[in-house]
């Protein structure tokens, strides 16, 4: 790849659940084992979600398991990670977030030049026939790919 990021894990729950309005890039704070865990792919974002606490943002339930040749220095799987982002950007997000409706979920987890970025974005719940609605949209966009396609 030419931009030298390599995505490790999507979290495609997101899309379906949320509408995804604003996306920033964090840092994350890993321990050892962690970033050797990410590397190998064993990450899940399915269940995460991101919080606040004294101006500073936490992303809670993001799944890394134990690396398989660790030793007693081995992280706890499921603790909470410390995000690195601009003080502008945690305030904006913190007065986002108080509007009804409104979350921070991760949307991916990549490596750039060697160093675990996490996309996050705001997002706006979904209701059921919102889900419905889009689960149209997809399958009419991929008939008309489909007919296109064999059209020639």
């Amino acid at each position: 790849m030419a931009s030298g990021k390599k995505v490790i894990v999507y979290n495609r729950k997101a899309s379906h659940e949320y509408f995804l309005e604003d996306r920033y890039e964090a840092g994350l704070v890993l321990k050892g084992t962690e970033i050797k865990s990410i590397r190998k792919g064993h990450v899940q974002l399915k269940d995460a979600y991101i919080s606040f606490t004294n101006q500073e943002a936490f992303v809670k339930e993001m799944h890394i398991p134990e690396y398989t040749f660790g030793n007693r220095f081995n992280h706890d799987e499921t603790r909470i990670r410390k995000l690195l982002l601009h003080k502008q950007e945690i305030l904006k997000l913190q007065q986002k977030v108080k509007l009804k409706g409104y979350t921070i979920v991760p949307i991916s987890l990549y490596l750039e030049k060697g160093k675990a970025k996490l996309e996050i974005a705001l997002a706006k719940g979904k209701a059921l026939h919102d889900k419905r609605q889009s689960e149209k949209e997809k399958d009419a966009k991929r008939e008309i790919e489909k007919a296109l396609k064999y059209q020639y």
